[in-house]
C-alpha cells in the first residue's frame, strides 16, 4: 500500500549534506517526493512510497548523515499525490 508522509526535520540540518542525504535514500527505498530547506533552518520533506518502505526512509531521516544533529522530527502522514521520482530543492 502506497503511503504518503511529510517530515519536519528540526536541529542542525542545514550545511551538512542533509538534502543529498535524503535524496539518496529516497533513491534507495524507491520513494518519490522532495526535499528542500525552509527559511527557519529547518529541513522539510515530502515524500511517498510503500508503507514499508516509507517507513525505513523515515527512519534513515531521523538518523540523517553524519555531520547532522537532529532534535526532533515532525511526522504528518497526508493523501497520496503521486509524485514522480525525487526532487533536491
Amino acid at each position: 500500500m502506497k503511503r504518503s508522509v511529510i517530515l519536519t526535520i528540526h536541529g542542525h540540518v542545514q550545511g551538512v549534506g542533509f538534502r543529498y542525504f535524503v535524496m539518496k535514500e529516497a533513491e534507495k527505498f524507491g520513494i518519490s517526493g522532495f526535499v528542500k530547506n525552509q527559511m527557519n533552518g529547518n529541513v522539510y520533506v515530502e515524500a511517498e512510497g510503500h508503507s514499508e518502505l516509507l517507513e525505513l526512509f523515515i527512519q534513515a531521516c531521523k538518523q540523517g548523515p553524519s555531520h547532522a544533529w537532529i532534535e526532533k522530527v515532525d511526522i504528518q502522514y497526508c493523501p497520496v499525490q503521486n509524485f514522480k521520482g525525487f526532487q533536491k530543492n
